[in-house]
Order: structure tokens, then C-alpha cells, then sequence
């Protein structure tokens, strides 16, 4: 098992990656591809069984049925397929086994480096031409050493797989008594629509930033608007909603300022990310976060930000 708490304070604005690599015919020339994912969603990294072949009939070309791992039956899919790499097989390639959205899977790579330490200010976009591409799942690029390393976005290979991973809901329809007013923080596009449908529908204002930093200054000028009024922050916004894994600033490391802040923290936070599970839910308790809430649960998200609003009103009264 993975040690996922390595010296790394909650709020720090760092988290640490998991480096691996495919190896790539090229063409004929082999090239080494590195790649890395938040070490939070790596449960293990184990040797990959022999026989592992594509799946006949299965969603994708990159799956490659299952295996099993203890008392665990885990899908398994070969990122070089999905990532369009023809990969150069060797002997003892490596299975990174993943908790996501709390489905396990395994994830078939040529090999693994090492855990590297990094701060979310050095996590840049992508450049124009990763961003087009047919099978973009890169989130970002950083640079460790003398090479680039580019950011998987697990969740989006699961999501395409499975459909119904993507979005999830309890069934019910939320609505809020009155108009109130979300402050709502995710880096995906895609996710932000999701977001800004869900809660617009619930009757909310929405307010939309795609990371932690622009959500940050945006917070501390409504603050300061708020004061000069005469009035709180509290009669502008009602809640804010924010994913963890964002670049410039992550979701710990914002609700950890707003908490920290004099006029601020007087706003419920909810944690809203992939990375909500048993292991890792003291994260967001470190940080004061008001509630956490795993990602597919889109429906589920709005009715727990309305209780909590609610909650936050009656003690103000």
C-alpha cells in the first residue's frame, strides 16, 4: 500500500504526484512518455498479471477486462491505448490501482518512477495542442528535472467508460425556498456546466471561477464591497461550493483561507471532488471544511448545500 501522507500539511497549496511512464515504439525510436496523478487516488501499485488482453465487445479498445487483487474484482485499462501511444510491451509492467469516486480500478503502465512533492501554482495548462486532442484526458503539464510530465485525468477515462459515473443522482428534485446566491469553483469546463445547470435549477444565483486563486481574490473584493456598505459578506453570498484538485490554488488551501478570514468565515464551504473518501475525509475536516461531498452526486450536492445554508441562517438569527 501507498503511504498517501507524506510529510504534507492539509491547505499548503501542495499535493504530490505519482510518476510512471509508458514506453513508446515512436516509429521505430523508443521514447519514454512520463505522466503523473495526484497520489492521493493510488491505493497500490502492483505487477501486472500475464494474459491481460483487450476485452471483445468491451467500450473501449483500452480495457482490458478484469483482475483480481485479494477480495477485489478491479477493471483494468491500458493507458497507452487511450492515450494513443503504441506502447513497446516489456516484462514486468505495473498496475497503478486507483480509488476514484469510490470505484477501484487498475491502470495498466510500462513502469514507475518515484512520488515527487509539488505546489499547485506549478501545474501549468496545457498547451493548445494537447488541448485538442480526440482522446484529451491532461489536465496540466509540470516540470520535474529535465522532462515534462503531464497530469492524467483519471476520472474523465472512468467517466467516458461509464457513463454513469460522469453524474449521479438521488432521484429527488431541490429547490430553494428563496433565491440564494453560490459561489461555485471547479476547473473543468464540463463540471462547471454540470454545476452551474444543477444549482440554477435549484434556484440559486451562480457565480462560476475555474480555480482557487480567482475564486479567492473574487471572495476577498465581494468582502470588501460587503464592509464598505455597511453589510456582511454573509447578505452577498450564501455558500461556496469547491472541487479539491485545481491549479494555482486547490480546494483545501481556499476553503482554509475563507475559514482563516475575519469576514469570510462566516461562509459555509463544501469540499465537492473525487477525492472524498473514508481515507482522505480528514483532509477537508482539517481544513473546517462544512461538509464534503463525492463527485458524481451532482442532485444530491444542491439539496446538501441548501440544508447547510439553512442551518448557517438559523444560528445567525
Amino acid at each position: 500500500m501507498l503511504d498517501n501522507e507524506i510529510l504534507l500539511d492539509t491547505g499548503t497549496n501542495e499535493f504530490e504526484i505519482i510518476e510512471f511512464f509508458i514506453d513508446d515504439k515512436c516509429g521505430g525510436s523508443d521514447e519514454r512518455d512520463y505522466f503523473g496523478i495526484n497520489v492521493a487516488k493510488v491505493l497500490e501499485v502492483v505487477e501486472a498479471p500475464k494474459g491481460l488482453e483487450a476485452a471483445e465487445g468491451a467500450p473501449h479498445p483500452s480495457y482490458l477486462g478484469t483482475m483480481s487483487l485479494r477480495d477485489i474484482i478491479l477493471p483494468v485499462i491500458d493507458l497507452s491505448v487511450w492515450l494513443d501511444i503504441e506502447r513497446k510491451e516489456s516484462e514486468n509492467e505495473l498496475i497503478v490501482v486507483t480509488e476514484i469516486n469510490n470505484v477501484i480500478s487498475g491502470f495498466l503502465v510500462t513502469g514507475v518512477t518515484q512520488i515527487h512533492r509539488i505546489g499547485w501554482g506549478d501545474l501549468k495548462t496545457p498547451n493548445k495542442y494537447i488541448a485538442d486532442m480526440d482522446s484529451n484526458c491532461i489536465t496540466g503539464t509540470v516540470e520535474i528535472k529535465d522532462r515534462f510530465v503531464l497530469m492524467i485525468d483519471l476520472e474523465r477515462i472512468l467517466g467516458e467508460l461509464d457513463p454513469e459515473m460522469a453524474e449521479r443522482s438521488d432521484g429527488k428534485i431541490y429547490s430553494a425556498p428563496e433565491k440564494m446566491t453560490a459561489v461555485l469553483v471547479d476547473d473543468s469546463v464540463s463540471v462547471r456546466a454540470l454545476l452551474n445547470r444543477n444549482f440554477e435549477s435549484a434556484n440559486f444565483e451562480v457565480q462560476l471561477y475555474s480555480n482557487g486563486l480567482e475564486a479567492w481574490e473574487a471572495l476577498k473584493e465581494i468582502s470588501d464591497e460587503a464592509k464598505e456598505s455597511g453589510g456582511g459578506v454573509a447578505d452577498v453570498i450564501d455558500i461556496v461550493v469547491s472541487d479539491i484538485e485545481m491549479p494555482q490554488m486547490d480546494g483545501y488551501t481556499l476553503t482554509k483561507k475563507i475559514k482563516d478570514h475575519s469576514d469570510l468565515s462566516s461562509l459555509p464551504v463544501i469540499l465537492f471532488s473525487s477525492l472524498i473518501t473514508k481515507g482522505l475525509y480528514h483532509k477537508g475536516e482539517a481544513v473546517k471544511a462544512d461538509d464534503q461531498v463525492t463527485k458524481p452526486e451532482f442532485n444530491e450536492l444542491t439539496g446538501r448545500a441548501i440544508a447547510l445554508i439553512e442551518k448557517y441562517r438559523e444560528r445567525r438569527q
